[in-house]
C-alpha cells in the first residue's frame, strides 16, 4: 500500500507536494526567487529513510530517471537525506524537485514530486552616507539592484521613513532636521516587480560633527 507523505508547513515556504500519480493532471507550483533558500519537507515517519532529487527536464520519467547531478541551476544545502531539506535556487527557471521514502528493510514506500517556478532575484539596497554637522540635513544615498520601480523603507532605530515610486539608482534621501549625534541608518525592506526582500541591510554611521565654536574676530592692528 503506498502511504502518502503528508506536508510540514513552514514560513519560509508551505510546499506542496504531490504523488507521482497525479502529476499529469495538476501540481502545485511554488514560487520563489534566484539566489534563496527554501525550505522542503514532509512529515517524517519512524524508520523511514527520505532521499531529495531536484530536475531540471519535466519529460523524464521521475520514477525511474536520477536526479540532475549538475548543481547549476540549484543545490542542497546542509545534504538531501532527511525529511526537511534546504535548497538554494541559482537560475531563472522552472524545475521539480522529488522525494523518495525508504522503510527500514530498504523498500520505497512512496515517491513524491513538487515543481518549483524560480523568478528573478528579489532587489537589494545598499545605503551610504556622508558626515554632517549638528543641525544639518542628514544626506542618504540608496543603490538600488533589478528592475524599478522600487520602493524602501529606512530607519535610525528610532524613525522609519518610506520612499515610493523610485525610478532611478542611486537615489538621494534628505533626513531634516538631521541627527544630533553619530547615528546609525539602515534598509529595512525593498520591493520592486520580483518581490519584496525583508533582509535588514548592514547599519552604516551618519557621522555627526559638532559646530566649530564662534569667536570674537579683532581688527588686527600692527
Amino acid at each position: 500500500m503506498i502511504r502518502l507523505l503528508y506536508i510540514a508547513r513552514f514560513s519560509t515556504i508551505a510546499v506542496l507536494l504531490l504523488l507521482l500519480s497525479a502529476l499529469a493532471p495538476a501540481m502545485a507550483q511554488n514560487v520563489t526567487n534566484k539566489n534563496e533558500i527554501t525550505d522542503l519537507a514532509v512529515d517524517s515517519i519512524p524508520g523511514d529513510v527520505y532521499i531529495w532529487e531536484l530536475y531540471s527536464d519535466s519529460t523524464v520519467n521521475f520514477a525511474t530517471v536520477p536526479g540532475d547531478s549538475n548543481p547549476t541551476y540549484a543545490e542542497f544545502v546542509g545534504g538531501n537525506s532527511a525529511a526537511k531539506v534546504k535548497v538554494l535556487w541559482k537560475e531563472i527557471g522552472t524545475y521539480f524537485f522529488k522525494v523518495t521514502a525508504y522503510n527500514a528493510a530498504g523498500c520505497t514506500d512512496n515517491i513524491a514530486i513538487g515543481i518549483m517556478k524560480v523568478k528573478p532575484p528579489l532587489p537589494v539596497g545598499t545605503l551610504t552616507t556622508v558626515a554632517i554637522c549638528s543641525g544639518d540635513p542628514a544626506k542618504l544615498t540608496v543603490e538600488l539592484t533589478e528592475t524599478p520601480p522600487w520602493s524602501f523603507t529606512y530607519t535610525d532605530g528610532t524613525t522609519t521613513w518610506t520612499e515610493t515610486n523610485v525610478l532611478t539608482s542611486p537615489w538621494e534621501v534628505t533626513v531634516n532636521p538631521g541627527p544630533a549625534i553619530t547615528t546609525d541608518f539602515w534598509i529595512i525592506s525593498v520591493t520592486n516587480p520580483n518581490g519584496t526582500n525583508v533582509r535588514p541591510s548592514v547599519h552604516v554611521p551618519l557621522v555627526v560633527n559638532p559646530k566649530p565654536k564662534s569667536s570674537v574676530i579683532y581688527l588686527y592692528e600692527p
